[in-house]
């Protein structure tokens, strides 16, 4: 029987697992179904952009196990992006389903706030202002996954946050995070939006 290297086991054990990927899903669940909503703006979109993203990591995808939380919510945009076929256009806002706007997520007031201003954003300008202000992510490699120029992705983000800026005067949103905490004494989960520094 052929023996396995050693070199090849250490990088072997180096990569994520289908089991670490269902633990990164069921860890960080709430903020990345928000992930999924804010994108999609539809909470059948949503659970079936974060269903695919579960799917497509356990499926495989030689992935460093420190990445697998950043891979699984780079999955869950790519998904998005490939549901909704963002494209630019001249307008940043658009009309809110009613049913949008009510999903708070339990979050308190001024969250509530942020999202409906973010959900009142056009697809594109909506998916740039996650990806390169609540995900981080490089005006490079936001263009790669939107399929446009640099260009056309700080022209969005400006028109993305003017909108989130006059619409949410109640809430200081320009640079948020969303994290999900579990409560120790209930065993819920919340998503908190969590302001960052101006």
């Amino acid at each position: 029987m052929p023996r396995t290297r050693p070199i090849a086991t250490e990088i072997l054990r180096a990569y994520a697992t289908s089991a670490e990927f269902c633990k990164v899903f069921t860890e960080n669940m709430d903020s990345m179904y928000l992930l999924s909503f804010l994108l999609t703006v539809d909470l059948s979109k949503a659970e079936e952009c974060f269903v695919s993203g579960l799917e497509d990591c356990v499926a495989g995808s030689g992935v460093f196990r420190e990445w697998a939380q950043s891979w699984a919510r780079r999955t869950i945009i790519q998904n998005a992006v490939r549901l909704l076929a963002p494209r630019k256009n001249h307008s940043a806002v658009a009309e809110v389903r009613s049913n949008a706007v009510s999903c708070s997520f339990g979050l308190p007031p001024p969250a509530g706030y942020a999202i409906a201003s973010i959900l009142g954003l056009e697809d594109f300008e909506r998916f740039v202002f996650v990806m390169t202000i609540l995900e981080k992510y490089a005006d490079h490699d936001c263009a790669v996954i939107l399929g446009c120029s640099r260009q056309d992705i700080a022209e969005a983000r400006m028109r993305a946050l003017l909108h989130v800026a006059e619409s949410g005067g109640r809430s200081p949103l320009i640079r948020a995070t969303f994290e999900s905490k579990e409560d120790e004494e209930t065993g819920t989960r919340e998503i908190r939006m969590q302001p960052g520094v101006q």
